[in-house]
């Protein structure tokens, strides 16, 4: 506008200062323990596409992080050294940071890793497709559907639930309030920029709420019938 027609400034100011409509914003929807195991342990073991699945689909259980940092990261971002393994993650913003990788990532990706027969310095993706192309959201999506659709032979009720691969980010977080781990060391992990982002897996944390609610024993028991003591009232029932 200021290139254009800079006598219009004034009008596309007082436009930008309109506030935006509010929109409804809905609770996070976030799965169980039980529930990520059985979708992780969905994929084929036999079969190299399901050994890939589930390395994906624990790769984003285990590190929260989101579909596309999880994409793009390639074999070289990746240090896999024991109780020193972490990985590299380029997230939005151009941010990147560092998180720490537990024993059974490892244990996937290293096995991945063999099976493709590639050097783990390359740089190249970690998780590619069927012609060893990155693979993509699309794919990364039909990789959690049919997790959920072998799992849901098990656990008929995960179906109800609306699964997508962000759905890994919301749990990790979740899992990480409910084990005492603080708001900001969540947000690190997650790569929020504001710690209000992270404070909705508060709110959400039904179970947190109902455990504060029985620490805080606000219900009384010495609440009983109401007795009426004045002597005039007394008077009258007794004619």
């Amino acid at each position: 506008m200021a290139n254009n027609d800079p006598a219009a400034i004034g009008i596309a100011q007082r436009v930008l200062a309109i506030p935006c409509k509010k929109a409804d914003v809905p609770t996070v929807q976030y799965l169980s323990k039980v529930e990520l195991d059985a979708l992780i342990r969905a994929p084929n073991p036999d079969s190299p596409r399901g050994r890939r699945d589930r390395t994906l689909l624990t790769f984003l259980a285990r590190t929260g992080a989101r579909v596309s940092e999880a994409l793009g990261v390639e074999l070289a971002d990746l240090t896999l050294d024991g109780v020193r393994s972490q990985v590299l993650l380029r997230g939005k913003g151009r941010k990147q940071r560092m998180l720490p990788l537990d024993r059974d990532v490892v244990s996937t990706i290293e096995s991945l890793i063999h099976e493709r027969g590639v050097s783990r310095h390359e740089p190249i993706p970690l998780f590619v497709g069927r012609h060893g192309q990155c693979l993509t959201r699309f794919g990364a999506t039909h990789v959690v559907r049919r997790a959920v659709s072998a799992a849901s032979q098990q656990m008929p009720e995960i179906t109800r639930k609306k699964i997508s691969p962000h759905i890994f980010r919301h749990s990790f977080a979740m899992i990480l309030l409910q084990s005492g781990v603080d708001l900001l060391t969540i947000q690190a992990w997650l790569g929020h920029s504001q710690v209000a982002t992270t404070h909705r897996y508060a709110a959400a944390d039904i179970e947190m709420m109902r455990r504060s609610l029985d620490q805080a024993d606000i219900q009384s028991n010495s609440i009983g019938d109401f007795q009426i003591k004045d002597p005039v009232i007394s008077l009258l029932e007794s004619l």
